[in-house]
């Protein structure tokens, strides 16, 4: 069964240090990470949307949420986010992390609770900030971020009402931030699709 809590990935960043825009970027058999990330989550959220600057630049069809700000940061898409969505929360995920699994959505989601404003997920005490659910009682602060120019979610997330749910096995929540992690999550998705058939 699909998960009813929207679903938004988020693809509006600047991808400076992999000196080319990754959510473009060809992945496990489609021609851009963006597609390959939209396709899985479609499986599991009943509605998935792609945060986004420019949706012309997606080769498929999708549904959007244009971020019309001329800031380059998370805080930008969430804003945007809550401003398009009706729903008091939705899963937030970025769209350079392809190793989330189900299972983790799942548990983020089963430990989420309504008097929280986030539930994200947590690796060896590293705070995974594009992985997890966001409340709507965050907007304003995130509207306020905006005007004063301060993008770091992870002081937002200390200063609010936060669960953190520990994962140990940290490979899940890998960054394709730079080119060789680009090549290796190439590689390791390689091996996954390897022993998948092997079963």
């Amino acid at each position: 069964m699909a998960f009813s809590l929207p679903c938004v990935l988020f693809a509006g960043g600047k991808s400076s240090r992999m000196g080319r825009d990754k959510a473009l970027l060809p992945f496990g058999g489609y021609s851009t990470l963006a597609e390959f990330q939209y396709r899985r989550l479609e499986k599991i959220f009943n509605h998935v949307y792609i945060s986004t600057k420019d949706a012309m630049k997606f080769p498929f069809a999708a549904s959007f949420i244009i971020d019309k700000s001329d800031v380059f940061a998370p805080t930008a898409g969430f804003d945007a986010a809550f401003e398009s969505l009706s729903q008091e929360r939705f899963f937030a995920l970025g769209v350079d992390m392809p190793f989330v699994t189900q299972a983790v959505i799942k548990r983020l989601i089963q430990a989420d609770s309504d008097d929280v404003d986030a539930t994200v997920a947590q690796t060896q005490g590293k705070t995974e900030a594009l992985c997890g659910i966001y409340h709507r009682s965050l907007h304003k602060r995130f509207e306020a971020m905006l005007a004063n120019d301060e993008h770091k979610l992870a002081k937002l997330l200390n200063e609010a009402k936060t669960t953190q749910v520990p994962f140990g096995q940290k490979e899940l929540f890998l960054n394709l931030n730079r080119p060789h992690e680009y090549q290796k999550a190439k590689e390791v998705y390689g091996i996954m699709a390897n022993e998948k058939e092997a079963k």
